[in-house]
């Protein structure tokens, strides 16, 4: 199972809200070739670490493609330049985020450095907004490294971070016609 990770909190200058540009990036990659077989609710979290940035808008999604791991990874690196992504400061405010969480049962050598794409993405684990909408949309879904599901990481980090759903503006459709 391949996880995308995605994310916004400032606004786009083009797309305004967050989960308008968050959608329009799905629809990105629909159209780059990668095949969205699920995607959850749109959620509204607080910054992880806390800080005073805005609030997020988060999902996630499962897909499909013949990239690979690599290739998957620089493609949504491409995306988000294309749609205004800096990288200067980790953990920054940003108007889009998008993550390679996990490629299927893939486990990098790079576990323990900040270079190199980390798979499974190194701190999903300890993200509710992660976790909440992983597990709506692959409840069964096993972390490769530490064995668990997200329910079972959700039910260790308790209720220490704070999200909401957003009513759906543009939720993904996928288009079978």
């Amino acid at each position: 199972m391949i996880i995308i990770g995605m994310g916004a909190n400032l606004m786009h200058p083009v797309y305004g809200e967050p989960v308008n540009s968050l959608a329009a990036a799905v629809e990105e990659l629909v159209r780059r070739g990668v095949t969205v077989v699920a995607q959850s609710s749109w959620y509204r979290t607080a910054p992880v670490p806390v800080s005073d940035q805005p609030w997020y808008v988060n999902a996630v999604l499962k897909v499909e493609t013949d990239l690979s791991a690599a290739d998957l990874l620089a493609l949504l690196h491409e995306v988000e330049r294309e749609f205004g992504r800096v990288r200067e400061v980790k953990w920054e405010a940003r108007v889009l985020d998008l993550d390679l969480l996990a490629y299927d049962d893939l486990v990098t050598d790079n576990r323990d450095k900040d270079v190199g794409g980390v798979i499974p993405h190194p701190h999903m684990h300890e993200r509710a907004f992660v976790l909440v909408p992983l597990d709506e949309i692959a409840p069964d879904w096993t972390h490769p490294v530490h064995g668990k599901t997200a329910r079972a990481f959700l039910a260790d980090l308790g209720d220490s971070q704070v999200f909401d759903v957003v009513p759906a503006k543009a939720q993904f459709v996928e288009n079978t016609g």
